[in-house]
């Protein structure tokens, strides 16, 4: 495969999961503060933002799907007005058992650029583009 199919590739999954957001509020930047992990698969943004509506201004809540089969992935990343009501929703949820599940909520870590797709590594055999 060339760079170029991967270049779009990467493209469309970017427009894909953004257009799977809910925009409560125009944030200005992209980052998402807070991962939301372990969650049920019948979750809803609205379900997410009531509860992190509780600690203050909830921004935006995404929740990722599947590629293939639009299924919930079981996380989420919830972005707050503050890092103050960041701080407080964290260690209010963190462990918290919400809709039969035991929550794992921390700060969302940035996300990591991957490299080019030339050079390094070898074999690839049978892997599915």
């Amino acid at each position: 495969m060339n760079e170029d199919y991967f270049r779009l590739y990467g493209s469309f999954y970017k427009l894909f999961s953004e257009s799977n957001s809910l925009h409560l509020q125009d944030s200005g930047d992209s980052d998402m503060s807070i991962y939301v992990g372990n969650l049920s698969y019948e979750v809803t943004q609205d379900d997410l933002t009531q509860t992190f509506a509780e600690y203050g201004k909830v921004k935006r809540v995404q929740l990722p799907t599947d590629r293939e089969t639009g299924r919930l992935r079981g996380f989420a990343f919830v972005e707050m007005e503050t890092d103050a009501e960041e701080s407080a929703a964290i260690e209010a949820l963190d462990g918290a058992e919400w809709m039969g599940r035991d929550l794992k909520v921390n700060k969302a870590k940035p996300r990591e650029e991957k490299g080019s797709f030339g050079g390094g590594g070898g074999g690839g055999g049978n892997r599915r583009y």
